[in-house]
């Protein structure tokens, strides 16, 4: 194993050497191979030293640096290399000893000095190389986000997608080649980039203050969306007994779950936006439900969410190991349980609910053997009767929670 430093990440701002620390300039100029975008390389001088223009994709990037393990290797990143940026990936593949990482200041620092915002107040994302519509999860009135983007295009996506949720008031700021000497800060509505689709420069930062219109449905980070924020057909976990079975899955940053039955989708994707860097993945076998599964995830802010066709447990083979586990339907087939009860991490929490008789009389008998809470939940609303108010209940749903003990 390599532990010594060979690779060297050297944060650079878009007004190039003039950039860098005089510790970041002499390894600069000490390196012997360069690799970094296009647009850095043409303003700046690397002598007759090997350069490799960075036009491909992070996978080809990172099997190019560790076809060089061992050998002096230097990275030109823009901003903070470790914020979302290259050195952050290469660092789940090399140990720590072996690079070093020198920062400028990040496009989030840059983009809060030019607009007075503190940035512990801001919600930064990356839009860079992901999709757009992970913006939508931190859409909430009087929310200040700041994001990467991927080019002009993306400010033009973000526009849409504020003006769709109600958000067209929002005022974004589109901050181009900020730190150079051709930055330029432009200020517009949502609604009217939306409906203008002016030109941007691909090299820009992009800030967004957050703007309801009236009337403006509110779609919070808590669980327990409201019923009507997702498409569906009925096979949908209800508003009140969804924010239970969340609280008892208890979403946690970088947590894995399984949502065995997915329906809609509604429980894998508010996984996703309860916690940072929150993943799932959606079991369903219903053709119709997995699109509506897809469109609920872009449209509320949760596009990584991963969508499986098939039903479990033969559906559930080769998937990764997760942290916590909902069973929504099919508890009482044969293997399920045992299954996902075996792919389950340690200390890892499962959910199952039921309203049948059936499967109620299945959680009674797995409650025996392995333990853990049974709850029975019933929700009335209140609906108009003639005049007046009565109260109408829901179907009644067991709930079964438990925590799997260390091996």
């Amino acid at each position: 194993m390599v532990d010594t430093p060979w690779l060297t990440v050297i944060g650079i701002g878009d007004n190039g050497l003039d950039s860098l620390t005089p510790p970041a300039r002499t390894l600069f100029d000490a390196a012997e191979t360069i690799i970094a975008p296009e647009r850095v390389l043409a303003r700046i001088d690397c002598g007759d030293r090997e350069t490799i223009a960075w036009t491909f994709g992070i996978k080809e990037t990172i099997a190019l640096v560790m076809a060089r393990r061992g050998t002096p290797v230097t990275i030109l990143a823009t901003g903070d290399p470790m914020f979302y940026g290259v050195g952050a990936t290469l660092m789940r593949t090399l140990t720590a000893a072996e690079m070093r990482v020198i920062p400028s200041p990040s496009a989030f620092s840059l983009a809060a000095s030019r607009l007075g915002w503190a940035l512990q107040d801001v919600a930064m994302i990356s839009l860079h190389g992901r999709s757009v519509h992970g913006l939508a999860a931190h859409v909430q009135p009087g929310n200040r986000i700041i994001a990467l983007t991927s080019a002009g295009r993306t400010v033009i996506e973000a526009a849409q997608i504020l003006s769709a949720r109600g958000y067209g008031r929002s005022e974004m700021h589109v901050l181009e080649h900020i730190g150079g000497p051709d930055e330029r800060v432009r200020v517009m509505r949502a609604d009217r980039v939306a409906a203008d689709k002016p030109y941007f420069a691909d090299f820009n930062t992009l800030a967004i203050a957050c703007e309801a219109q009236p009337g403006t449905a509110l779609l919070p980070t808590v669980p327990g969306l409201p019923n009507d924020a997702f498409e569906h057909d009925g096979q949908l976990t209800k508003r009140e007994v969804r924010a239970v079975t969340l609280s008892r899955l208890g979403p946690v940053p970088g947590g894995l779950m399984w949502d065995v039955g997915a329906g809609c989708g509604s429980i894998g994707i508010e996984w996703i936006r309860a916690a940072r860097g929150a993943r799932a993945i959606a079991i369903e076998s219903n053709e119709a439900r997995r699109k509506m599964t897809a469109h609920n995830a872009i449209t509320l802010g949760a596009p990584g969410l991963e969508i499986v066709a098939g039903t479990a447990p033969a559906a559930l083979a080769d998937l990764e190991t997760p942290d916590a586990v909902f069973i929504g339907g099919g508890i009482s087939n044969d293997g399920v349980f045992e299954t996902v009860w075996d792919a389950l991490k340690p200390s890892g929490r499962l959910v199952a609910n039921a309203v049948t008789v059936e499967g109620e009389a299945r959680l009674f008998a797995l409650q025996a053997v392995h333990g853990g809470e049974l709850i029975r939940l019933q929700v009335n609303r209140a609906e108009p009767v003639g005049r007046y108010l009565g109260w109408k209940p829901l179907v009644p749903v067991t709930l079964w929670s438990v925590t799997k003990e260390q091996a």
